[in-house]
């Protein structure tokens, strides 16, 4: 097993990291002293979030755009740290989207791509990096889910929830498997978060009608995150009034459930987070 060396720093992997929540993940790792690898398809935003790292905390990056639908991603990503000689120390998948509208009218490719970015490649990022943690003696894990995760299904976005929950199970598992080796793994699921999320699905309108008790900035979601992490928490759900909604969709019987999610679905859109 090895350590870091006290002057080593340590690095972490965000993926979606252009906008929203994996900016400011990326930020608040940056000030708590970690280099990055970005991982977006968008590179000159990646570019702009280096420069002002690098401006604020001196922390040095290094960008990969990359499209997380290529099945051969994951690969691509560790050859390349390989021959760059990074290791990762914290490990961040938080790239996601939903595909809306009801899963009879869209096009299976679609759906395929969103379980590549949202479930397969998760599952391939901690295949490939967790062990190398554990036999280092060190690793962070956040897994972006949603609260979505926690609640019923619903008609519309149909996969999204569905690769939430998976992502919470897994997350739950992976933080049994490696709690003996220092590797904290974290499902984060935040609510309503003030982010591009709802502007990419075309849904900005629809959910900007909820009550602003539902909402929270990615910042506050981001260091929250971090938090979690850090304390070993397998899955931390954003802010009381999201805890809330999940315990009540847990305890009250899933038929009145059901029917107030469908409500909600025809108010509010498609997805939260």
């Amino acid at each position: 097993m090895t350590q870091n060396s006290p002057n080593q720093r340590r690095t972490a992997l965000i993926t979606g990291a252009s906008a929203g929540i994996g900016r400011d993940l990326a930020l608040v790792f940056a000030e708590k002293g970690f280099d990055l690898v970005l991982v977006a398809r968008r590179e000159e935003r990646l570019q702009a979030l280096a420069q002002e790292v690098k401006g604020k905390f001196d922390t040095r990056s290094h960008i990969l755009a990359m499209d997380l639908t290529d099945p051969e991603a994951g690969q691509k990503i560790e050859d390349n740290l390989a021959a760059a000689g990074i290791t990762i120390d914290a490990l961040i998948n938080n790239a996601g989207y939903t595909v809306t509208g009801l899963f009879k009218d869209s096009q299976w490719q679609d759906q395929a791509d969103l379980i590549q970015v949202m479930v397969t490649s998760v599952a391939d990022f901690c295949h490939r990096f967790a062990p190398v943690m554990a036999e280092r003696g060190y690793g962070r894990i956040i897994n972006v889910s949603s609260l979505a995760g926690h609640l019923p299904g619903a008609a519309g976005g149909t996969l999204y929830a569905a690769s939430k929950s998976f992502l919470i199970k897994m997350s739950e598992s992976l933080s049994l498997e490696y709690v003996n080796d220092n590797v904290h793994v974290t499902a984060l699921c935040p609510g309503f978060t003030y982010s591009e999320f709802h502007d990419v699905a075309g849904n900005r309108s629809e959910v900007s009608k909820m009550p602003n008790i539902l909402w929270m900035d990615s910042m506050t979601v981001a260091r929250q995150a971090y938090e979690a992490v850090m304390a070993g928490k397998p899955v931390y759900i954003n802010g009381r009034m999201n805890r809330f909604v999940a315990l009540l969709a847990r305890l009250l019987p899933q038929v009145p459930v059901r029917k107030l999610m469908a409500r909600n679905q025809r108010n509010a859109g498609p997805r939260a987070n």
